[in-house]
């Protein structure tokens, strides 16, 4: 259907075009030729789209791409590759996007570069980007460090937050976390508990097992599925401890998971934290909400992979204890199945409890949790009791039970499937049976793999939801385990590309011309997202709300929510809002309605009474939904050598002579704060602290015995780790 606009839209529109045209050497920077953004791996599909906007709110515009597109190599100018383009769909509107679509296949370029798409009969190009193998490693470093933006009880000092983003922690004065209260006995001390740390769960400061526990379990799998990439350098707290940042990073969270253990093995639900901006200004008390079976069954799950994950990595202790925590909230778990909690709710006065309910009823979804856990302690203790749960009750998830049946909806079932196929010792009639379930299903026309070539922009989704971006994040995890476990070993190839399409999608391959991330423009977007609906980064924060070239806007790295088909104003307008004030505010700005569903998009923040959460909230399940993705196609580097990478890529931190004799010298563009030495294994020798004045150090090394050391050092914009031999 063609949108119809207002003259004002019309107006906005145009300035909307004239700041993001811009002309550089008599090429316009165009929205019509869309790539990603941060770039491509040398041996990747490569595939730019065109776009004609046939409706929605750029369809006034006037555009017919050229007859033939190039490859232009930023250094030199030079023409590397010319095509023409392929019309999809033959030439009919794509029905999400409302546009008219062409692809321009480069994959063919896989020299290393600096790179744009060239328009040459109408002038117009696309944003430069990146053809390298380690293209997308500083993303991940940035989308990983969400997940450290939102913990609470954790001081953010600025040599790790930055200092737009520096701040006290939070929720730990009297009555907070620390001292939190059961939610219906909020005057009895006797229920006081240590419920501090864990991460806030969306743009609200609430702490929810379930959901948390979800996160940690898909960041073991992070690690499994592609162990080399994950290095300790992210500049978080713990960087530079031996351990991979992203597995410190599960840890906070793990040890939360621990806290809300009672000593019988269940798991409280829910911890309710206040609101301030910044964090650290929430000053009301912390509630928490009573163990349940779902919260001790998903916290199992996180327990159990987690204890492998650990002690493959050497940690035998912790994982020790996180075997210990499995298996005593499994068994409380199952004498309590009936343990239900939802919070939030007037039926049992928990109003203000939290702002999602985790709490599920149907017996299929719970189902789900428990088979997950039990599926991960047959793996951790080789008790065939696990697996037998697991196998006799398959057939009552909606796979099998709806006969083949796959969706977007159902994405933690399919993928727990996908893991079974690879998990050693298995039933092979189970498994070939759960194999042919998702072959047919993945097959068929209108979902998953029947839809590979039918969508414009290449990553096709069952709708445009609230939290699109996490359904795009999952669909692109599902091809690569499709790919993995050799689901159809001659379509391994395609299922991979095609997994790598999704991620194009969120870094700008998508009718918005978006990546989808927050303040990524010096981490090598051209045009990422500037606000986002969060407490901390609130609308109408002079430092927060937005991104400018005076404020810091929220932190990078933050996935919002996406393109939301049924996004509209909320329900009380236009005149229900309690007041005339109120009433005003449902047309204080445009919003995105009535466009294509991949369209209904806005970069802003603007909350009640035009409920911009439905758009740009945050979420960790969108968060690690992504990073998962991501993950499979970042390069794994060595951190050997004396010119060591900060987390400022533009910068470089030199360590010399390596071999060191008598003295080591360090030279960095920013400030040194500290110098660590720890031994091969990561454990501290000595800590040097500096005062962050100056650039250049020397650290006496004749009394150090023969060796390699690791060296970290921690500047003003970040932290350098290298090996020193002496």
């Amino acid at each position: 259907m063609q949108t119809i606009i207002s003259r004002k839209q019309r107006v906005l529109f145009c300035f909307y075009f004239a700041f993001l045209f811009f002309t550089l050497q008599g090429q316009t920077i165009s929205p019509y030729i869309v790539v990603d953004q941060f770039g491509y791996r040398p041996n990747a599909q490569k595939t730019a789209i065109v776009r004609q906007p046939q409706a929605g709110f750029d369809s006034p515009s006037s555009f017919t791409p050229g007859a033939v597109y190039k490859v232009i190599d930023v250094t030199s100018g030079a023409t590397v590759y010319e095509s023409s383009l392929t019309l999809f769909n033959g030439g009919a509107t794509d029905t999400p996007s409302g546009d008219k679509i062409r692809w321009f296949d480069f994959t063919s370029v896989t020299s290393p570069g600096e790179y744009y798409i060239l328009d040459e009969g109408n002038h117009l190009r696309s944003y430069s980007f990146f053809i390298k193998d380690d293209v997308y490693n500083e993303t991940l470093k940035h989308a990983v460090r969400m997940f450290f933006y939102q913990r609470a009880g954790c001081e953010k000092e600025a040599r790790f937050a930055g200092d737009g983003w520096a701040d006290k922690a939070s929720h730990v004065g009297p009555g907070q976390d620390k001292n939190a209260r059961l939610f219906n006995k909020k005057t009895d001390a006797t229920t006081e508990r240590d419920l501090h740390g864990g991460w806030f769960d969306a743009g609200d400061y609430n702490k929810y097992t379930a959901w948390a526990a979800g996160y940690i379990e898909n960041m073991m799998h992070c690690y499994l599925e592609n162990p080399k990439i994950w290095t300790d350098d992210y500049n978080i707290p713990e960087s530079g401890n031996g351990i991979p940042d992203l597995l410190d990073e599960a840890k906070w969270g793990m040890d939360w998971l621990l806290r809300m253990q009672e000593s019988d093995g269940s798991v409280l639900c829910i911890v309710g934290l206040a609101d301030g901006s910044p964090p650290s200004a929430a000053t009301g008390p912390s509630y928490y909400g009573p163990a349940t079976a779902l919260a001790s069954w998903a916290a199992t799950k996180a327990f159990a992979l987690g204890s492998i994950v650990y002690k493959q990595i050497g940690m035998d202790d912790y994982a020790d204890q996180l075997r210990t925590a499995a298996l005593k909230a499994w068994k409380w778990a199952e004498l309590n199945p009936d343990a239900k909690f939802h919070n939030n709710s007037a039926s049992n006065g928990s109003q203000g409890l939290g702002a999602g309910d985790q709490e599920v009823d149907e017996s299929y979804r719970r189902l789900s949790v428990r088979m997950a856990a039990a599926l991960y302690l047959f793996e951790l203790t080789g008790d065939k009791s696990y697996l037998n749960l697991f196998e006799n009750n398959y057939r009552q998830l909606p796979l099998i039970m709806w006969t083949n049946y796959v969706s977007q909806y159902w994405a933690d079932d399919q993928m727990m499937f996908l893991y079974y196929l690879s998990v050693p010792g298995v039933t092979e009639s189970v498994k070939t049976a759960i194999a042919n379930a998702l072959r047919t299903g993945f097959n068929k026309p209108e979902n998953f793999a029947g839809q590979i070539s039918k969508d414009g922009y290449r990553s096709f989704i069952e709708s445009f939801n609230w939290g699109s971006n996490q359904y795009k994040s999952n669909y692109g995890v599902t091809f690569y385990w499709m790919a993995k476990v050799s689901l159809e070993p001659d379509k391994n190839d395609l299922y991979f590309s095609t997994a790598e399409d999704y991620l194009h999608y969120i870094h700008g391959v998508n009718p918005m011309d978006f990546v989808y991330l927050t303040n990524m423009n010096r981490y090598g977007a051209s045009r990422s997202l500037t606000s986002i609906y969060h407490t901390w980064f609130t609308h109408g924060s002079p430092k927060w709300d937005q991104v400018t070239e005076t404020t810091p806007g929220p932190a990078p790295g933050y996935l919002s929510g996406g393109p939301n088909a049924s996004y509209t104003w909320d329900g009380c307008c236009p005149s229900g809002c309690g007041s005339t004030a109120n009433n005003a505010l449902c047309k204080s700005e445009e919003i995105p309605v009535n466009q294509p569903a991949a369209k209904m998009y806005k970069d802003f923040n603007t909350g009640w009474p035009l409920d911009s959460w439905a758009l740009t909230e945050p979420m960790g399940a969108y968060q690690i939904a992504y990073i998962r993705l991501l993950s499979k196609f970042v390069a794994a580097k060595s951190t050997d050598g004396i010119i060591l990478p900060s987390i400022s890529s533009e910068k470089n931190v030199y360590i010399y002579p390596n071999p060191v004799k008598e003295e080591m010298n360090i030279q960095t563009i920013a400030n040194i704060y500290s110098v660590d030495v720890c031994d091969i294994s990561g454990k501290l020798l000595t800590h040097y602290p500096l005062s962050g004045k100056n650039n250049v150090c020397q650290i006496s090394t004749a009394h150090w015995a023969k060796g390699v050391y690791i060296v970290k050092i921690q500047t003003a914009t970040g932290t350098a780790i290298g090996k020193i031999l002496k």
